[in-house]
């Protein structure tokens, strides 16, 4: 073969491998190791973690003021995890949690909930809001419980008229809240108006207008009920929380992690990212102001706004 054949072969060859291997598209080196589908963290949204699903147990007053149904749907959008809600009494709520069947518990049980830490069954309690208990009964009130000093004093009106009084009777939040006052007044809740019924508030708030009974319940639950309870009024606490003259009837909210050193089964990040979303400043904000376009007033008071 000749020379000029040679270099004619060599030359096709080279423009071959040239076609074979194509020059790389300027690219970035690092480009390829960055993730297109999670967002960069930030101080006001949680890491996303997909396809998870967290337990929560509550109060019910939680759920029937619809708190819950305002707030979770933000939650869940902004890190992709669905919240299950178990909303029953607090005492039922520390069951759950001890069972490990729940991840994380927002409950109205202040002794309860800090047994609950102290027996290891959560790392810490976080203050997250509050509201305040009242006494609402037949608008003609006719045990004359309204003029009362305090509440003790009105339910010792309400047991010397033997007047009808519905009890939660369910070891929640508000049943130990109502007992502690029943104790305070220093009498046993054995007259024949009292029924205990075992059920939540907005079951036992029904029950009241239909026996027009006096019953203790928080002021939230009660607000967003009002219009099924045309024959019930707020006999004690005031129209709002800075015209109740009890200050023992405050009703502090707190919320917890179940703890995993006790409860291997539980989905303690997800629980955090719970936990830490309630207390950023934007949820706060959203808690503090729920039902004042409604109701004029808020149905629960943020604890966990920056000072």
């Amino acid at each position: 073969m000749s020379r000029k054949s040679l270099l004619g072969l060599a030359t096709f060859c080279l423009m071959l491998a040239a076609c074979a291997t194509p020059t790389p598209a300027a690219v970035e080196p690092t480009a390829v190791l960055l993730p297109t589908s999670t967002p960069a963290p930030t101080e006001s949204v949680p890491t996303a973690v997909p396809g998870c699903l967290l337990r929560l147990a509550t109060t019910t007053s939680t759920d029937d003021s619809g708190l819950l149904d305002y707030l979770l749907p933000i939650f869940e959008a902004k890190v992709g995890c669905e919240v299950d809600v178990v909303a029953v009494g607090s005492g039922q709520a520390f069951e759950i949690g001890r069972a490990g069947d729940a991840d994380v518990l927002l409950v109205h049980s202040r002794k309860g909930e800090d047994e609950f830490v102290a027996a290891g069954d959560a790392r810490e309690r976080f203050d997250v809001m509050h509201n305040d208990f009242i006494l609402v009964g037949p608008l003609a009130d006719p045990a004359g419980a309204a003029s009362a000093a305090s509440a003790a004093e009105a339910l010792t009106a309400i047991a010397k008229a033997n007047t009808p009084f519905a009890s939660r009777g369910d070891n929640s939040g508000t049943h130990t809240k109502e007992l502690a006052l029943w104790a305070a007044a220093g009498i046993e809740p054995t007259f024949s108006g009292y029924s205990s019924l075992g059920q939540k508030m907005g079951e036992t708030l029904l029950f009241a207008e239909e026996s027009l009974a006096y019953t203790l319940t928080d002021r939230g639950t009660y607000l967003a009920m009002a219009e099924k309870l045309p024959h019930l009024g707020i006999i004690f606490g005031g129209h709002n929380i800075e015209e109740n003259r009890d200050k023992s009837l405050l009703n502090p909210y707190g919320i917890m992690a179940v703890n995993p050193d006790k409860h291997p089964g539980v989905n303690f990040t997800a629980a955090m990212q719970l936990v830490d979303w309630f207390l950023l400043p934007e949820t706060q904000t959203l808690i503090g102001g729920f039902g004042v376009g409604e109701y004029g007033q808020p149905l629960f008071y943020a604890d966990a706004l920056p000072n």
